[in-house]
């Protein structure tokens, strides 16, 4: 068997955050036609649950982020595409925090949309430089 490092330890904790984050808004925004047609309020019900989760996931992915940063040693087009996945990655938490604080329909849609796309660029970028 192979040994376990602390590296795999890493990259395992901030996938997995990944997941969560990512995947969670998939998932959800998948269930919203769904969840709207078991009750007006179920909706929001389920965005505060899934916020319950999905926070401390994005504060894992943000300091395993840092870690992996300070593990790795990037230089050229590679340290370009690392500074490209930090501003969506922050990009994606600001619009997710604007999500949730939008008071309209239309201001939902587009946080939200603006959330899932910085999100899957990250992820995108993030498989380029694994």
């Amino acid at each position: 068997m192979l040994p376990l490092t602390l590296e795999n330890v890493r990259v395992f904790l901030h996938v997995l955050a990944a997941t969560v984050w990512v995947g969670g808004q998939l998932v959800l925004a998948g269930l919203v036609p769904a969840l709207r047609a078991a009750g007006p309020d179920v909706p929001r019900a389920a965005a505060r649950a899934f916020n319950r989760v999905a926070w401390p996931a994005y504060a894992v992915l943000l300091a395993t982020g840092v870690w992996n940063v300070l593990a790795e040693e990037l230089d050229g087009a590679a340290q370009r595409t690392m500074e490209v996945k930090l501003v969506v990655v922050v990009l994606s938490g600001v619009a997710a925090y604007l999500h949730t604080r939008a008071t309209t329909p239309r201001g939902r849609g587009i946080w939200g949309g603006v959330t899932a796309l910085a999100a899957l660029v990250a992820l995108l970028l993030g498989v380029q430089l694994g």
